[in-house]
């Protein structure tokens, strides 16, 4: 069986998205942010084809905002918190694809190598999960070939310092946890300039991540963005 690849993601119109970041930026320009974003990992996930199936990972069940995510299968996340919305996503995918990869689309610094070390940690057989951590302590990739108990998922308290340490805690039991390198998730504004760093130190940047990277440059120009590098 192909391995699956989930992004997830929020629908603008249906649900808020990139709030922290709107608070300071606007909602327009988060939003446009959260677009961008999603396009710059989804063009990563597909120069993966074929090693990989990707699904958007959509978080409302209405129709139209499936309608809105092109180019990829859907998948919904589901009712419930975070950790509802992984155990069902990743529950209905491994079903179908063995081994699984999620991620967001906060890290669009990602790259298709890093796709490939998760994969290769899953197929190599010593580890049954793989665990990317990110660098406010959360994960930005978990990826498997077992199912997870449900309350596993659920054990874990998300969006904080130690999220990543929680959910390593949760599947000790299941075998060693391969890791990944640490990537940034931008949550709020004072995340931008990290991300204009990462994006300018890839080798290769996709033509949808050189989109990103040049709007990330032109609106740290301006005065709604003047304290983020204080």
């Amino acid at each position: 069986m192909t391995p699956a690849l989930a992004i997830f993601v929020k629908t603008p119109g249906f649900s808020p998205v990139k709030t922290r970041l709107a608070a300071t930026i606007g909602a327009a320009q988060a939003t446009h942010f959260h677009r961008l974003a999603a396009a710059a990992t989804a063009a990563v996930a597909r120069s993966c084809r074929p090693a990989l199936v990707p699904y958007w990972a959509v978080a409302e069940i209405e129709p139209a905002a499936h309608r809105m995510w092109s180019g990829f299968a859907h998948v919904w996340q589901g009712e419930g918190g975070l950790g509802e919305r992984l155990h069902h996503v990743y529950s209905e995918l491994q079903a179908r694809h063995g081994r699984v990869l999620l991620i967001g689309a906060d890290a669009p610094q990602l790259t298709p190598a890093l796709l490939g070390r998760a994969l290769a940690v899953l197929n190599a057989g010593d580890s049954p999960f793989v665990l990317g951590d990110a660098a406010d302590g959360g994960f930005w990739l978990f990826g498997g070939r077992e199912p997870v108990d449900r309350n596993a998922w659920l054990s874990v308290l998300y969006s904080r310092p130690d999220t990543a340490m929680q959910l390593r805690d949760a599947l000790a039991a299941r075998g060693h946890l391969g890791t990944l390198p640490m990537l940034a998730d931008t949550d709020d504004a004072a995340d931008l300039p990290v991300l204009i760093q990462a994006l300018a130190a890839l080798p290769d940047l996709l033509p949808a991540q050189r989109t990103l990277h040049a709007w990330l440059l032109a609106i740290t120009d301006e005065t709604s963005l003047a304290g983020v590098h204080a």
